[in-house]
Parts: structure tokens; sequence; C-alpha cells
């Protein structure tokens, strides 16, 4: 009989029944009973803001899809860089080795920025025969994007959906240690990379560099049905933007860690840079200028929550305008925007239910008046274990609970309200913490038969998941091992943030 693993809410609300058995047992307890399903309303009521800013990213982010603006800027560098041939230097490298580097490094920033996850389903099917065309195999066509993107959310820097919860369930300032989580992205890319590399060296059959099928037949950027909309667009941003720099463009105050830099410029530099870009790319195609707004779109957000401690709601805004600015530029109709947004909600729907639910388990928790029992007891039991115990125990229970709940969103609501008061009372930096979930939830992310993403990427490939298991598991091993190392490093270094 095959064993099959349940539903991740069913797991949930197993879990929340066990809670609930806890607060007759656990000395001081206040027993629940009926409560349990009222958690689950003060749940969803407590957790309203992360679960509207989860439907929110998730519904601009499909507008942003829908218009193929990214496919079309990735078909466009993979062409790029496989016309560089012609040099010397690029022939002694190997054009099959620079395509794999640069591949890799871009979607290892897409998973790092704003977590790249089911999208890497249809960039697999587009850059395998990629890989096939420089004579590699399929392993390689899935690293060089689901593998690299994984990676770059294990060690993601702005990922609203890891980072951006995590820390504001442990009530740190939002991407705050983004400098030490920036070294971790270098350290786990790189060693993603020299894998990936050393693999297809010893996998490669000599052919004619040539332009997969896929790209060659793909569409031009097409000219949406009116030219004058996304100058339009253009000309409002500009306008907006104009505002926004006289109004608050003095008060942008940079910081880093504890050290506070002002920049009075900044907001200027960064919207005149992207007018002129804007236009640059307008004069190319729709779909460029598209994709140049998720790009300032996010150097945006990087200026405001570092600059002017955007949070939120903020962010939740800029996201929302967009999605609404990437639809109107592609000449969708109001109605049509409307509908591809629904679209987008509905599909990452699942990930902030589970929130809610998520939540109540911590509200039986509390109300039952066991928490800080819990707690205590846990810190007693690792006494003698140290910091350098405790924290590899964090990270040891992040990497199992994700085998069963892939949602990183859903785990950061299940763990970190409890993991988060428990490092204090330890005497651990609650950032390390984050970064034990972070960890623990990226990197089994590329084995977990739980995975529906894994399953569908592997499905595309033809690779069963038998055969990954055993091409993967022991780079798996290295990377937990790697990133253990990088976390114990914070209980020891004076690192900004932390």
């Amino acid at each position: 009989m095959k064993l099959k693993v349940p539903n991740t809410y069913v797991i949930i609300f197993g879990v929340l029944i066990l809670c609930a058995v806890s607060t007759w047992l656990v000395p001081g307890g206040k027993p629940q009973t009926w409560q349990v399903l009222s958690a689950l309303y003060e749940g969803f009521s407590k957790q309203a803001g992360i679960i509207a800013f989860v439907l929110i990213i998730g519904g601009a982010f499909w507008l942003i899809n829908s218009t193929k603006a990214v496919d079309d800027g990735i078909m466009r560098f993979i062409r790029f860089v496989q016309r560089l041939e012609r040099y010397q230097m690029v022939r002694r490298l190997g054009v099959g080795n620079i395509v794999i580097v640069l591949v890799m490094l871009l979607f290892g920033l897409f998973g790092a920025v704003f977590g790249m996850s089911e999208e890497t389903i249809a960039f697999v099917a587009v850059v395998i025969p990629l890989a096939r065309s420089l004579g590699y195999d399929n392993f390689v066509g899935v690293c060089m994007v689901y593998l690299a993107a994984h990676v770059g959310f294990a060690g993601a820097m702005l990922n609203p959906f890891t980072i951006g919860i995590a820390q504001d369930m442990s009530g740190l300032p939002l991407f705050s240690g983004i400098e030490y989580r920036t070294i971790c992205w270098v350290v786990l890319m790189a060693c993603a990379i020299a894998f990936v590399l050393w693999y297809a060296r010893g996998h490669r059959t000599e052919v004619k560099v040539a332009e997969p099928e896929t790209l060659a037949q793909t569409d031009e950027a097409e000219a949406p049905k009116s030219k004058v909309r996304p100058w339009i667009c253009l000309g409002i941003l500009t306008a907006i933007l104009t505002g926004f720099c006289i109004t608050s463009a003095a008060d942008c105050v940079i910081k880093v860690g504890q050290s506070t830099y002002p920049a009075p410029y900044l907001l200027w530099v960064v919207s005149a840079a992207f007018v002129v870009v804007s236009i640059i790319a307008l004069r190319k195609s729709h779909r460029m200028f598209i994709l140049n707004l998720l790009m300032f779109s996010i150097l945006y957000l990087i200026v405001g929550a570092m600059g002017y401690g955007w949070y939120l709601p903020e962010i939740c805004a800029l996201f929302m305008g967009l999605g609404i600015a990437a639809g109107f530029s592609a000449s969708y109709s109001a109605d049509h925007i409307a509908t591809e947004f629904v679209a987008g909600a509905k599909d990452i729907f699942s990930a902030a239910l589970i929130i809610g639910f998520a939540a109540g388990i911590i509200e039986i928790l509390q109300n039952g008046e066991v928490i800080d029992t819990m707690l205590c007891s846990m810190a007693d039991a690792l006494a003698t274990a140290g910091r350098e115990g405790a924290l590899a125990l964090m990270y040891g229970i992040q990497t199992v609970i994700n085998v069963f709940i892939p949602s990183a969103s859903a785990k950061a609501a299940v763990t970190m309200p409890i993991m988060a008061p428990f490092s204090d009372m330890i005497n651990l930096s609650r950032q390390s913490t984050v970064l034990a979930f972070q960890f623990g939830d990226g990197i089994t992310n590329m084995i977990t038969p739980c995975s529906g993403v894994l399953i569908a990427v592997l499905s595309i490939a033809k690779i069963p998941y038998e055969q990954w298991v055993r091409f993967i598991w022991k780079f798996i091993l290295a990377m937990m091992l790697i990133a253990g190392l990088l976390l114990l490093l914070t209980l020891y270094l004076d690192l900004p943030g932390f």
C-alpha cells in the first residue's frame, strides 16, 4: 500500500486538535473545547493584513505574467548570450558554461527577490530545449531554472513571502539583515552553479550551438491594440513620481543596520533613471516597458523599505499599481485586468488560507495559556545544548516541517510566533531564528514529494521523481550543511541587523 501524505489542511487541523488537547495536559493550561473552531476565525482576523498582502502580491504578479513580459525578457536574454560565441574569449570559456551561469544567476535573483516558484514551470519548458541545443540533458535544463530559483529562494534577501512574513511575525524591521543575507545568497548560488557546471561538463555531447526551436518560433513582442496606452502610462507614472519626489525626496534616510545615511537626491536619481530607461524600452516593445516596470518596482521597494520605512501597506500599494500599469500598457480592458488579478489571487489563495488556519493554532495555545509553559520547558530542555544546539534544532524543525508543508507563508505563520519568543529566552537573535526558518524552508523544496511545483517541473522534463532524488540528494545534503555553517556564523559575528 502506497503511503499517502495528508492534505496540508488536514495536517494543520490535526495540529490544532493536538494543541487543544495539550491545554488539558500542560500544567496551568486553560482547557479548550469548542474554541478550536472559533480560534480559526480569530486567526483569520489577526492575520488579515498578511493575508491581504499575499493575495494582492499574488494578483499583481499574475497580471505581470499574463502579459508575457518576463517570458519575452528572458528569451531575449538567452538569444543575446548565444550570439556571443563569435568572440574568442567566450569560446574559451564556453558558451554553454556562460549560459548556465547567467541563466542561473537570473533565476536565482528572481527567487531571492520575489520568491519565484510556480513560475518556473513555464520557464523549464523554454530552457530545456536551450539546454539540449547546447548538448546538455534535461537535468541541466531543470537545474538552470528550478534549482537556481529555489536556491535563490533559500538565500532570499527581499522575498516578501518568506522574509517579509517571517520578519513581520517576529517583530523585526522589514528586510533587515539584508547585508548578511546577500552574502548567504552569493555563497549558496556559487555552490549551486559550481555543482551544475560540474555535472554539465561530464554529461555533454558536442553539438553546434543553435537557437532552440522554442525560442525561434516564439512570437516577437506583439504590439498592443493601442500603441499610445504604454506612453500614456509612462506619462501618468512620471507625473506621480515627480509629485512624490517634490514632497518626499528630502525625507529619504537609508538605514543599513544601525547606521543611517541621508539621501535627499536618491529618489530623484531613481525616478529619472526610470523615465529614461522606460523611453528606451518603449521604443523596443510594450513588453520591455512592462519588464522595466517590474525591475524598477523592485528598486523602489528597496528604496522605500530602507529609506522610508515602508511596510506591508506601502508594498501592497506599489505592486497593486504595478499590476494595473502592466495591464493598462498591454491594452487590457478594465474587466480583463480585474479577471487576471482575481485569477492570481485565486492561485495563491490556498497559501493565504493556510496562514489563517495556522494562526488559529497560536490562538488555541494563547487562549489555553500554555505557550509560556511550553517555551519554558523547551528552554530548560535545551539549556545544556547551548545556543548552537538550540539554533541547530530550530533549523532541523523547519527542515522537517517543510517536507510536509511546502508553503513558506504557511510555515512562517505556524512556526515564527513560537520560535521568535523562544529565541529571546535562550539569548538568540530573532534574526538568526528567521534565517533558520529561511534555510529550512528553501533547501528541501528541491526534493520534497509534497511540492506540486517540483512534480510539475519533473513531469515537463520527463524525469521520474526517483531519478531526480538520486541526482540531487547529495547536493541537498551539502547545501544543508553549508547553510547550517552560515547559520552558526550569526552567533559569532557582529552582523548588521542581527
